[in-house]
């Protein structure tokens, strides 16, 4: 099993702007290496006869079907805008 150190913990740190004292890299080296621990474990079983899933259980689609129907008039749409202008919502500019 491949073992996450302290200097891979300060270093990723480091990348992501993070500032952690030396007990919180210890406890984050700690969880990670129990992480993988983990996944080692899962490994371990024999999964040859499970079919592969996205879900745990089946869902199913819960949207109506689509219809071609009558949209709302471009004047009862921006009836109730602050500001709109040839059948368009007026925004402030964000750029």
């Amino acid at each position: 099993m491949a073992k996450i150190t302290l200097g891979e913990v300060e270093h990723v740190a480091h990348l992501a702007r993070l500032n952690f004292n030396q007990e919180e890299t210890e406890a984050f080296t700690r969880q990670l290496n129990d992480i993988l621990e983990f996944v080692d474990k899962l490994d371990a079983l024999d999964t040859s006869d499970i079919e592969p899933t996205t879900r745990a259980i089946e869902l199913l689609n819960v949207f109506r079907d689509d219809e071609v129907r009558e949209s709302l008039p471009v004047e009862e749409a921006t009836g109730n805008a602050p500001v709109s202008e040839k059948g368009a919502f007026v925004v402030p500019r964000i750029i």
